[in-house]
C-alpha cells in the first residue's frame, strides 16, 4: 500500500494506551474458538441499518458488523488501513486510486467490485436521503478505472479521504438491494459484505445476525451469530451481564464500574475514547442565534464539576472537540471557556437576554442522562439560565433535532468521534451538514480553514490549520462540549479477545466465546 507516514500518522493520538482492569488482560493468548452465539447488551435502538440514511453514532455498534468499509483504522492510534481497498495511492493532490480487493462477495452475492463500489459512492455523495453528503464534499467524480480500480477525481486536495473511507461513507451497501428496495434505501433490510449478514430486526427490542460463511478475512468471525438485546437502562444492562443472560455491555457509564468489578464472573475494559458530551447548538434559532448566549452557555458550564459528579471522574474535561492527547488539541483554545458564571450574567445582560427566560433542549430519558441534565440545570440556574429538558429516546430525539423538524434550540447528546478531525469539524461546523441542527451559515474562514486541514500530508501543516478552525468554532461558540468520556465494557469471562480502541464504537473482529 503506497501511503505515506505523515498520512499514516494523521489521526494518531500520541500516548493513549488503552488499558484493561480486573485480574489481567482480555487480550486472549489462546487459539480462537468457532462457534456460540455472542449476546450484547446494546443501549440504543438504531435509527437505521442503511449507512448513508441513519442519523445516529450509537448506529455504528450494529452497523460495523454487517457492512465491511473501503478502509479500516487501527484500534489503538485510528491510522487507516486496507480495508476492502487493498491499497490507495493519491497520485496526485486532487486524485485518490483505490485498489478493490478482488473476489468479495455481498452477503446476497452481488460481487464487490469497483462498479457497486462507485454506486455506493454516488449514492452517498448525491442522493437526497443520503446524510453523509458533506462526508465526501470534496469528491467531483467517481470513475470506475478497471475491474477492481476506482478513481476519485477530488474538487480539492483531501488528504483525509482514507481516514473517512474507514466510516459511514465507506460502508459498501449491496446495489442490488438498494435497487430493488422500496424508496432506494435498506434500513430494515440491509445487506452489507461485513463478517455478519442480517437476520432480523425486532424494534426496541433485538437485533440478530448470523456469520458470513464467505467473508473475506480468514478464519473469521468465529460467533456463529451476535444477539444484540435493546437495553436502554444501563444499570438493568449491566445486571443482564452480571446475571450471565448477555455476555457483554459497552458504553457503561463511569458510576458502573465499582459496581460491575465486584461480580466475580465479569471482567471490565477501558480506555480514552474521542467520545464527547456536548450540547449541539441551533445557532440559527433563538436564543441561540446571538453568539454572546452562546458563550454565555459555555462560561456557566463548571465542567471540572461536571466531570466529578455525572463521570465518577472517568472522564476529561472537554473545552473543545478534540482531548488533550490529540495530535491536533489546541491548548490556548482551551483556555477560552474557564467556569465563569458572572462573565455568563454579563453576556446574557449585553445580549438582551431576559434572566430567566425558558431555554428548550432536547434529551434522553435514561437515568445518566437525566442525572446530567440535573447537574447542568443547576449550574446554568446559576448564571441566570432557565434550562429545561424535553426528553425521548436517542432515535427519536436525535431526527426531532437534526432532521426537519429542528425541534428545541439545542441537544444534549453525545459526538462519538470519526477517525479524521476534519471529518468532526465539517460534519458539524459546514452549512448543510447533517449535524448543524440548523443547516445555519458559518463564518467563510471557518469553513476554508476545515479545507485547508485537508489540503496536506504534513501533519505540522494539519495542526496549524486545526488551530484556527478550532478556535473559529469555540469564539463562536458553535458547540458546548462538556466531557470526553472513557470507554467502559463489560464481558463475562468466556468472551476473549475483545480490544478497545480510540473512537470508543465497539468491534468485534476478534472476539471469540471460549467454552
Amino acid at each position: 500500500m503506497t501511503m505515506t507516514t505523515r498520512r499514516e500518522a494523521m489521526a494518531l493520538i500520541s500516548g493513549a494506551l488503552a488499558s484493561t482492569a480486573l485480574g489481567g488482560s482480555a487480550f486472549a493468548q489462546a487459539a480462537p474458538k468457532k462457534g456460540g452465539s455472542l449476546r450484547i447488551s446494546a443501549p440504543a435502538n438504531p435509527s437505521s441499518l442503511d449507512p448513508a440514511t441513519g442519523g445516529a453514532g450509537s448506529d455504528h455498534a450494529f452497523l460495523f458488523t454487517m457492512y465491511d468499509t473501503l478502509t479500516e483504522w487501527e484500534f489503538e492510534t485510528l491510522k487507516p488501513k486496507p480495508g476492502l481497498a487493498e491499497s490507495w495511492k493519491f497520485t496526485d493532490p486532487n486524485t485518490l486510486v483505490l485498489n478493490i480487493r478482488s473476489g468479495v462477495t455481498f452477503h446476497d452475492g452481488t460481487p464487490l467490485d469497483a462498479e457497486a463500489v462507485k454506486f455506493n459512492l454516488d449514492r452517498s455523495r448525491s442522493d437526497a436521503k443520503s446524510n453523509i453528503k458533506a462526508d465526501l464534499l470534496s469528491v467531483a467524480s467517481v470513475e470506475v478505472t478497471g475491474p477492481q480500480q476506482v478513481t476519485l477525481k477530488l474538487k480539492t486536495p483531501d488528504t483525509a479521504l482514507p481516514g473517512i473511507l474507514s466510516d459511514r461513507a465507506g460502508m459498501m451497501v449491496s446495489p442490488t438491494a438498494l435497487k430493488a428496495a422500496e424508496g432506494g434505501v435498506v434500513t430494515r433490510k440491509p445487506v452489507g459484505a461485513g463478517a455478519y449478514a442480517f437476520v432480523s430486526w425486532a424494534d426496541g427490542e433485538k437485533i440478530v445476525v448470523k456469520r458470513n460463511g464467505k467473508y473475506w478475512k480468514p478464519d473469521r468471525p468465529c460467533p456463529d451469530g451476535i444477539e444484540f438485546s435493546i437495553i436502554p437502562e444501563l444499570t438493568t444492562g449491566a445486571r443482564s451481564v452480571t446475571a450471565g443472560q448477555n455476555d457483554l455491555i459497552y458504553q457503561l457509564p463511569p458510576r458502573q464500574k465499582a459496581i460491575i468489578e465486584r461480580a466475580s464472573s465479569v471482567k471490565v475494559v477501558h480506555g480514552p475514547t474521542l467520545y464527547v458530551l456536548q450540547i449541539f447548538l441551533n445557532w440559527a434559532k433563538p436564543p441561540f442565534d446571538n453568539v454572546k448566549v452562546r458563550q454565555a452557555l459555555n462560561f456557566a458550564i463548571d465542567r471540572e464539576s461536571f466531570v466529578k459528579a455525572a463521570l465518577a471522574g472517568l472522564a476529561e474535561p472537554a473545552y473543545m472537540n478534540l482531548p488533550k492527547a490529540h495530535w491536533a488539541y489546541d491548548a490556548e483554545v482551551a483556555k477560552l471557556y474557564p467556569y465563569d458564571p458572572d462573565k455568563a450574567r454579563k453576556l446574557l445582560v449585553e445580549a438582551g437576554f431576559k434572566e430567566g427566560t425558558p431555554i428548550e433542549l432536547g434529551g434522553y430519558p435514561d437515568q445518566d442522562s437525566v442525572q446530567r441534565q440535573e447537574i447542568l440545570i443547576e449550574q446554568l440556574r446559576k448564571a441566570g439560565m432557565n434550562v429545561r429538558f424535553v426528553n425521548a429516546p436517542i432515535a427519536e430525539a436525535s431526527a426531532a433535532f437534526f432532521g426537519p423538524e429542528k425541534k428545541g434550540a439545542g441537544l444534549l447528546s453525545a459526538w462519538t468521534g470519526r477517525p479524521d478531525p476534519s471529518l468532526t469539524y465539517s460534519l458539524m461546523f459546514t452549512k448543510d451538514a447533517y449535524y448543524n441542527g440548523g443547516r445555519a451559515p458559518v463564518p467563510p474562514e471557518l469553513e476554508a480553514a476545515i479545507k485547508e486541514s485537508r489540503a496536506s500530508e504534513d501533519i505540522e501543516v494539519r495542526r496549524k490549520a486545526f488551530s484556527v478552525v478550532q478556535r473559529l468554532v469555540m469564539e463562536n461558540a458553535f458547540v458546548a462540549p462538556l466531557a470526553f468520556q472513557f470507554e467502559l465494557v463489560a464481558m463475562n469471562k468466556k468472551v476473549q479477545g475483545y480490544r478497545p480502541n480510540l473512537l470508543g464504537k465497539p468491534k468485534y473482529d476478534d472476539v471469540w466465546l471460549e467454552g
